[in-house]
């Protein structure tokens, strides 16, 4: 088993700490948190050890859990990263490019793996239908959130946003031609709304939307390509494929008939959903990773590619 340590002992760090120790792939050495009161009741609760510098835990562990404010990652990571201990790092990656570009280089010369906390990339919805994403030229996206002040420090796109963009960018294996955005700022000092438009160099259009001050919550993406609909909902994880005169999906729904006499078959498939927790199964991806010396599944790169488009977005505000 890998010794893993946790820095950051708020909400999502106490989610992370309870996965690793229901893992069977680690063995959590212990927790810090630059609060140490808060690391403190942390490992009452948890029954575990709180280490009282952060350069101490590194001493015992393999893999380091971070899962702290987005401006401190990068330190942390960096001290980790030249220890040679792999790292997982929530999103996002890091507060700017030139961080996130500088881990990239530095765990090339330290053999490290780094996995980042793309959390939506292990959700039973997205992963039912990901083989069925092919070329897609349309996509839209709406992530709604009701209001809460936790992570309003930041703009929606890296709240919220940010996950979607992840899912795009690898859906769609294609550069970024043209972004265009715009936001409101209602109750935080950082945007609150935001809605952007990400034109793609083989065609392909990506329009996003993401509050949180909705009135309810939505997780809703819909990809548009040749032949093929598929709506994915990643919060109440459910996924539908329209599917358009593919005659081995079984019996059609329904027949259109066109203006030249043809005839187009539309054939609907509602895959089964397994059950999971995509925190966990994101971790005990990154364990196997290790392991097995494989590419993590949302690694390094795909971090840093999501955050740059992120911030390219924000850049855009008007």
């Amino acid at each position: 088993m890998l010794k893993v340590g946790v820095v950051g002992c708020g909400h999502l760090g106490k989610i992370h700490i309870k996965l690793l120790i229901q893992s069977k792939n680690y063995s959590l050495s212990g927790i810090y948190d630059s609060n140490s009161k808060i690391s403190e009741l942390a490992a009452l609760d948890f029954k575990c050890k709180a280490y009282q510098t952060f350069e101490s835990m590194l001493e015992e562990i393999d893999v380091l859990d971070i899962v702290t404010p987005t401006p401190s990652h990068y330190e942390y990571a960096k001290i980790a990263i030249q220890k040679g201990i792999h790292v997982f790092i929530e999103k996002p990656v890091c507060s700017n490019i030139f961080e996130s570009n500088e881990l990239i280089n530095i765990s090339k010369s330290h053999d490290v793996k780094i996995q980042v906390g793309h959390v939506e990339r292990f959700n039973p919805a997205y992963t039912a239908v990901e083989k069925n994403i092919n070329k897609p030229m349309f996509i839209e996206s709406h992530r709604l959130a009701k209001f809460n002040p936790r992570g309003t420090d930041v703009s929606v796109v890296l709240d919220l946003m940010i996950h979607d963009i992840d899912i795009i960018l690898n859906s769609v294996k294609s550069n970024v031609k043209q972004i265009s955005s715009s936001s409101v700022s209602v109750i935080s000092d950082s945007p609150d709304i935001a809605n952007a438009r990400i034109e793609f160099e083989n065609g392909c259009v990506a329009n996003l939307t993401a509050s949180r001050v909705s009135l309810k919550n939505m997780r809703k993406t819909r990809f548009f390509q040749s032949g093929k609909y598929i709506s994915i909902d990643f919060l109440n994880k459910e996924s539908e494929v329209v599917e358009i005169d593919d005659e081995s999906s079984g019996i059609p729904v329904m027949t259109l008939e066109l203006n030249n006499g043809k005839q187009k078959r539309i054939y609907f498939n509602k895959p089964t959903i397994l059950e999971n927790n995509a925190i966990l199964d994101e971790l005990d991806s990154f364990a196997n990773s290790i392991k097995n010396n494989t590419k993590p599944k949302v690694d390094i790169a795909d971090g840093h590619n999501a955050l740059e488009i992120a911030l390219r977005i924000i850049d855009n505000f008007k």
